[in-house]
């Protein structure tokens, strides 16, 4: 992992082997940033110039490359593009630095030390500049024979401007070390394959983790699933040889007032069971975990934050394969609640692992529930790649909830759940079926999560199907593959309710 500190020296004489400064995209073309001073400076103060000169414009996510001044340590200045020059005394947006750092972190693969000289203007500016650095930096190896040629991530990145002994920036520092770290971790558990990450596997290393940061974990395994009743993580993990499980994960704080819940669904693999996807469909399914993962890094990050909240992870694990004891269209499974359910599509299975999970979560009676899950492709389609939708039973913590992503750089949109769509899923044979309307399927799947949740709890639901797995190229921060989203999420809600600002 990059190693990141914060420095008050001169970029002239730090020793580096890259100095990075921002560019902004101004009405008569590239202006400088702020913290670029020194280096601007060495150029006669037309760094600008010469940076349009090369090609430089300052838009989002360019890069331009040059050797730097005489008398500098560092042999290269690395110039990163911040968007559009923000007003007069407005500052940089936070996401605007972090995608910048992200970028710069790239660019900078392999080489051991950089020096960041971004805008800084307070603790914020820290923040968020270290989170993009540390996930722009992310790489997953693995499973590569990594001989010569391989680069590996940046060594070490020195954010000049900011102040070491200044306790808000140390603060913002450690936060983004810690919530980046465990982000990073989400992101190698979603990249896994899945022959590697079963079930089982996934739980273990929730119960490594949680060893390791003092957090109780409860597994309940075939046995236990069957002994409580959890008809749908069973039904849906019937069909493999690798048996689901279902993991708690608790962070207490003995100065909590409050109490949240996070339930992920944990599809290690979709294969969409006897429903089975069509060709094409099932190469990046090892992805279908990804909201049991954030689920897992939020709770690791709460406790290594020390916030001052119980946060309850429930992790729903389970893979989707067809076989001969797989689930059948039209079979009925009866949930951990009580209520049957008939299963008209075995390729509809998250949200019944989920809704186990859900009245699981309800019996503890926490202030609010929220859950996770690559849940339906009808929300790619209606919000795309890169942004997750909200659901929930309560206008207020919806709104919440979207300021919370919204602030932490996470797009995300609230969506409805118009009652007249729960009619179609009503079953002439169960209480529900796992089925409704086509039309309007991923506000329908929202429907269905509803039923499994306690009464006069808050709940929330974010469908993440979109931003979960980055198919294409690298951008800003995010990497090709798994990329984390809801994580910081999902901590900033732990720490606005750690704060008495949630509800």
């Amino acid at each position: 992992m990059t190693a990141l500190t914060l420095s008050t020296a001169a970029a002239p004489g730090l020793r580096a082997d890259a100095i990075v400064v921002g560019v902004a995209k101004g009405a008569k073309g590239p202006v400088v940033a702020p913290g670029a001073e020194a280096v601007d400076k060495a150029y006669d103060g037309r760094l600008a110039g010469v940076l349009e000169t090369l090609g430089a414009s300052g838009a989002e996510g360019e890069v331009t490359k040059l050797p730097a001044p005489g008398g500098f340590k560092a042999p290269l200045v690395v110039a990163v593009g911040l968007g559009a020059e923000p007003e007069k005394d407005a500052g940089y947006a936070p996401e605007a630095l972090r995608r910048a750092a992200g970028v710069a972190a790239r660019t900078l693969a392999g080489v051991k030390k950089a020096a960041v000289a971004l805008p800084v203007a307070d603790a914020t500016d820290v923040a968020v500049i270290g989170e993009g650095l540390l996930l722009g930096a992310y790489a997953f190896d693995v499973y590569k024979d990594n001989g010569k040629d391989a680069k590996g991530p940046l060594g070490e990145a020195a954010l000049l401007g900011a102040k070491p002994r200044d306790k808000e920036h140390k603060a913002a520092l450690e936060r983004a070390v810690a919530v980046s770290e465990e982000l990073n971790r989400a992101r190698d558990l979603i990249n896994t394959p899945p022959n590697d990450l079963t079930p089982e596997a996934f739980a273990a290393v929730a119960q490594t983790a949680a060893k390791e940061h003092g957090l109780k974990v409860q597994v309940l395994d075939v046995k236990a699933l069957e002994k409580g009743g959890y008809g749908g993580i069973l039904g849906v993990g019937a069909g493999s040889v690798a048996g689901p499980r279902l993991v708690k994960l608790s962070y207490t704080s003995s100065k909590a007032k409050k109490h949240l819940a996070f339930v992920g669904k944990g599809i290690t693999y979709d294969s969409g069971g006897i429903s089975l996807k069509p060709a094409g469909h099932n190469e990046t399914m090892k992805c279908d975990m990804s909201g049991a993962a954030a689920v897992f890094a939020a709770v690791v990050a709460a406790a290594r934050l020390n916030l001052e909240v119980n946060v309850t992870g429930w992790l729903a694990l389970a893979e989707n394969m067809p076989s001969g004891s797989a689930t059948r269209p039209g079979d009925v499974l009866r949930m951990y609640s009580g209520k049957t359910v008939e299963v008209l599509n075995t390729d509809a299975e998250g949200r019944l692992v989920l809704a186990d999970a859900l009245w699981a979560a309800s019996q503890e009676k926490p202030d609010a529930v929220v859950d996770v899950a690559t849940l339906t492709g009808a929300m790619m389609l209606a919000l795309g790649s890169r942004t997750f939708g909200i659901m929930a039973n309560d206008d207020a913590f919806r709104s919440a909830v979207h300021e919370a992503a919204e602030e932490v750089g996470e797009p995300a949109w609230p969506m409805p759940l118009p009652e007249h769509l729960r009619k179609g899923m009503d079953s002439p044979t169960a209480d529900i079926a796992n089925m409704g309307e086509r039309m309007g399927s991923g506000l329908v799947a929202g429907l269905f999560l509803r039923e499994f949740v306690g009464e006069g709890i808050s709940w929330a639901h974010l469908d993440i199907a979109g931003p979960a797995f980055n198919e294409g190229g690298p951008f800003g921060y995010t990497p090709k593959g798994g990329t984390g989203t809801a994580v910081r999420t999902l901590v900033r809600l732990a720490e606005l309710t750690a704060a008495g600002d949630l509800g």
